[in-house]
């Protein structure tokens, strides 16, 4: 002990003495400087050029150029996973179904008049079809649904296809009746309708579908106002017929139009970042625990004052506190949400085959339960993504922790935010994609949406599973690292 006392104290420790006026501690080469002394032992810095650093620029620039190498190929891997998303989408429209039913005329609607409008639909919807970077329309006989309009809105609000023009039962014999009776009353809107809801995926609607069917639905309107107006002028002759068409000028132009129904509509609007881009924040919620708890976790292992714990039980003790942390985490995630006001307290209860009202919000799927469900999904969410960091973070070490979040991030929202029907079939994995649960159960919760929960929360519960059984062998590898002195990086 009395050795230790005399020893001179380290340069590198701050000692009463090696202190400024301020109070800042100052290593010796700065308390020589502070005083215009050099430190005799302390090396002084050279130039760069210094042929004492030959061996270290060489060493540094070898490293360098191979960090920049393999930094480049990640970047050129798995950034074209995120770009090549993309790159086929308008070739893969037709993966995005529309269903076209025709009940114009057909029993137990015939009246007998030659129906019109329900013909030039179909075949417009089948040549359209036909054309490259098209939309998948496909036609169905009404006998399909039992000659039922409402069961056709059904299979759409089942995701059995993105939409559905429907051509109501005697659209063409309402023409006719229009300017054979004069009837003011006649709405072009009621010939065909346009069923859907934008909330099944908004970027795909907005983005890739409404502007097709727009143009669709341009189209149709033109091309049955040419062929009626003939029809309907060759009787004008009769004095009675054109007094009929002069007190009905819908009739004639523009004859027909699209009753719009949005079963599910997307709002509010906030309800953007829980099912899109504030999911990414999950992701790295979940991986950046792993770095804020590791250092209480290890405490258990130093030996200061205490023994420390066995190893066994301290790999129990840190896959129970991730877990309580997720708990907490993904509780403080989902009180975001409320409180920026989606509806968790219940809306009225809404037929799947109706148009719900946004004046009451979003219409949540499960009542007062509502936001239980919805924490639950995103706290199995975490446990999903957020283990596997914890996995990866003690298998590869740092610096390649950064990477790995990169490409996590990259491939849960490539395959989440998008519509992979719409994307080459490599992307087909990211139906079992942690996020992709999350997302596509989120909408469902959300917004009343055809529900997949069981699904969603079963690969959710699977990929926990997977990562808690890796997880004791990723802590001894982690264990076994800091033993052998095994580094992940050249530098």
């Amino acid at each position: 002990m009395a050795h230790n006392q005399d020893r001179a104290p380290s340069p590198w420790r701050a000692t009463p003495e090696n202190k400024s006026e301020d109070g800042e501690n100052l290593n010796g080469a700065e308390k020589g400087a502070e005083n215009g002394k050099k430190d005799p032992e302390s090396p002084q810095p050279v130039g760069f050029w210094d042929p004492r650093l030959k061996a270290v620029r060489h060493e540094a620039f070898k490293k360098w150029l191979l960090t920049t190498v393999v930094l480049m190929a990640f970047i050129l891997s798995v950034l074209s996973i995120y770009w090549a998303a993309f790159f086929h989408i308008p070739r893969n429209f037709k993966s995005l179904v529309v269903y076209i039913v025709d009940f114009d005329g057909a029993a137990p609607f015939d009246t007998g008049a030659q129906p019109l409008v329900g013909p030039i639909v179909t075949q417009l919807g089948q040549r359209t079809a036909a054309m490259p970077n098209q939309l998948g329309y496909g036609s169905l006989p009404p006998s399909h649904f039992n000659n039922d309009p409402l069961q056709v809105r059904q299979s759409i609000f089942d995701f059995h296809a993105w939409a559905a023009i429907i051509i109501n039962p005697n659209a063409t014999s309402m023409l006719y009746s229009a300017i054979s009776t004069g009837n003011t009353s006649y709405d072009p809107l009621g010939a065909l309708q346009l069923v859907y809801l934008d909330s099944r995926d908004s970027t795909t609607w907005s983005t890739y579908i409404f502007p097709l069917i727009s143009q669709f639905m341009t189209e149709v309107t033109s091309r049955v106002g040419q062929e009626w107006a003939q029809i309907a002028l060759q009787n004008a002759s009769n004095p009675a017929t054109l007094n009929n068409i002069q007190r009905v000028p819908q009739a004639l132009s523009p004859a027909v139009g699209f009753s719009e129904y949005n079963l599910r509509p997307f709002y509010p609007y906030t309800a953007t970042p829980a099912v899109s881009i504030g999911l990414i924040y999950l992701i790295i919620l979940s991986f950046f625990s792993f770095s804020f708890y590791l250092p209480i976790h290890m405490k258990y292992l130093k030996p200061e004052g205490h023994p420390p714990l066995k190893f066994w039980q301290l790999i129990l003790w840190r896959w129970l506190a991730t877990i309580a942390a997720y708990v907490f985490l993904s509780l403080a995630y989902s009180l975001v949400s409320l409180a920026f006001q989606l509806n968790f307290s219940g809306s009225p209860a809404v037929p799947d085959t109706s148009v719900t009202a946004i004046v009451n919000g979003n219409p949540d799927a499960y009542g007062k339960g509502t936001f239980l469900v919805y924490w639950m999904l995103n706290f199995w969410g975490m446990i999903a993504l957020g283990l596997a960091c914890e996995n990866v973070a003690m298998t590869i070490g740092n610096p390649w922790m950064g990477l790995w979040l990169i490409f996590w991030v990259i491939t849960n929202v490539s395959t989440s935010f998008y519509e992979i029907s719409t994307e080459p079939r490599f992307y087909h994995w990211g139906y079992a994609w942690p996020l992709h649960q999350v997302v596509e159960g989120s909408r469902s919760i959300l917004f009343g949406l055809h529900s997949r929960i069981g699904l969603n929360f079963g690969i959710l519960i699977a990929w926990g599973a997977v990562n808690t059984a890796l997880f004791p062998f990723c802590c001894y590898w982690m264990r076994l690292k800091s033993k052998k002195g095994i580094k992940e990086y050249w530098a």
